[in-house]
């Protein structure tokens, strides 16, 4: 059985496993009102007494209508954000079991030190912001980056609005002024990059259909769609560039939203990404957010953190692509981005440990900027050749799976000397900044 989350550690229930999800939804954006059903598949952790308990996360301000257990009505309590289910026989370690909960109430964004995270109301219709413990905001889960699983998601909504979600439509059926869409996301996925936008949109496709690309689709408001048009035209290259230093993209689609809203950051979710209106403008700012959050499909959504602390194998390489990918554009190469960022880094202050910042310190900017060119030294010493041979099997080898600082560190072992391991030391665990390699 599993540890719980470090940095959240009432987060999620260690004790069982989730390997898919089934959501109904009904959503009525004007008096936002969010009626559900969830069905999840799960399996009791082995080697651990039988569950007599366990526990789902979601907010406290839902109703719970209805639970089963095995078709079966459980005791339960739901407060303080966890709904506690106490089956009528103890699940056996290692048994299979499904959980049926039927909740209604006004989504709202859970709280935290970086704000409301979660479901958050937009002026016409909602969007999902969960990084990282917002998805109890809006369904049923175990709110674990470990705890992946496959989804399928119905949504019903009025037919005024679209719905999108990472994953691939399966059928969009209108019934009177009503509109139900289905999605299905058949890859392992943590239950904070579960990302939707429901909002009246206009779609697009990015890619070229008879060019066998990764079907890339786009979602804008109508007035904003020749700016959409503009600020993602590189985006089908970028692709074909990650796929090229990366490995093959892991996902069967890529979506990306523009909600009629002005976003702080991009908003980062498995097959998907959603941006504010402001994040439509032309020239590099908005361009290394597009890259940023591509290269997050690889880092971050096909290869998961096993907890919090790893943050920076999700943030340091989505950082070190958007240098990649100025490289490639013909902008500043690599290593002049990365020698710009270490200048940043050496007039603030040095109390930031890279592979375990802590929770306060978790979304610092330094952490991404300290990630980056903790890359970028890892590419000095191992060459461009070992370097990009030892990127493109660490995505192909763990390929919709876990990792950890200890693994990667174990993984770069097999593609340099002795002193790259060294060097990873001194980048990921002193607080002082080593001298840069190559300047």
């Amino acid at each position: 059985m599993s540890e719980p989350d470090p940095y959240f550690p009432t987060s999620g229930d260690p004790r069982y496993r989730v390997h898919r999800y089934e959501l109904a939804l009904d959503y009525r954006p004007e008096p936002n009102r969010l009626a559900g059903t969830a069905r999840l598949s799960a399996i009791a952790a082995e080697g651990a007494a039988p569950l007599a308990e366990f526990a789902l996360d979601l907010v406290a301000g839902f109703r719970i209508g209805r639970i089963l257990v095995n078709g079966k009505a459980p005791h339960y309590a739901h407060r303080a954000g966890k709904l506690r289910v106490r089956p009528a026989k103890p699940l056996l370690p290692g048994a299979a079991f499904t959980v049926e909960v039927h909740w209604t109430g006004n989504p709202k964004p859970v709280r935290s030190p970086w704000g409301g995270i979660g479901w958050e109301e937009l002026e016409e219709g909602a969007l999902v912001a969960s990084q990282p413990t917002g998805a109890p905001s809006w369904y049923p889960c175990n709110d674990r980056p470990a705890d992946k699983a496959s989804y399928q998601i119905s949504v019903t909504t009025p037919s005024s609005y679209a719905v999108a979600l990472g994953g691939r439509l399966l059928t969009r059926t209108v019934k009177s002024s009503s509109t139900t869409w289905v999605y299905e996301q058949p890859a392992p996925t943590s239950s904070y990059l579960v990302g939707v936008a429901i909002s009246p949109l206009h779609q697009i496709r990015l890619d070229d259909p008879d060019a066998g690309e990764v079907p890339q689709f786009g979602w804008a408001p109508h007035p904003k769609v020749p700016a959409f048009a503009a600020a993602f035209s590189r985006q089908p290259e970028m692709m074909r560039l990650y796929q090229e230093l990366f490995g093959p993209y892991p996902f069967d689609r890529y979506t990306a939203v523009v909600v009629d809203e002005e976003l702080d950051v991009p908003v980062e979710s498995q097959g998907m990404a959603t941006f504010g209106t402001n994040h439509l403008d032309a020239g590099w700012p908005s361009e290394r957010m597009v890259a940023h959050e591509l290269a997050h499909q690889w880092f971050g959504n096909s290869l998961s953190v096993a907890d919090w602390s790893q943050i920076w194998l999700n943030e340091g390489f989505a950082k070190y692509a958007e240098w990649l990918w100025s490289e490639a554009a013909g902008g500043p190469p690599a290593r002049e981005r990365a020698a710009k960022s270490y200048e940043l880094l050496t007039s603030l202050p040095q109390d930031l440990r890279l592979a375990d910042p802590g929770r306060r310190l978790m979304f610092d900017d330094r952490l991404y900027q300290r990630g980056g060119v903790t890359v970028h030294a890892l590419r000095v010493a191992l060459g461009d050749e070992a370097f990009f041979r030892m990127l493109r099997d660490w995505t192909r080898q763990h390929r919709h799976g876990v990792v950890s600082t200890e693994l990667f560190l174990a993984h770069v072992r097999r593609y340099g000397p002795a002193p790259v391991e060294a060097l990873l030391h001194e980048w990921l665990f002193e607080t002082q900044l080593p001298a840069l390699p190559g300047h």
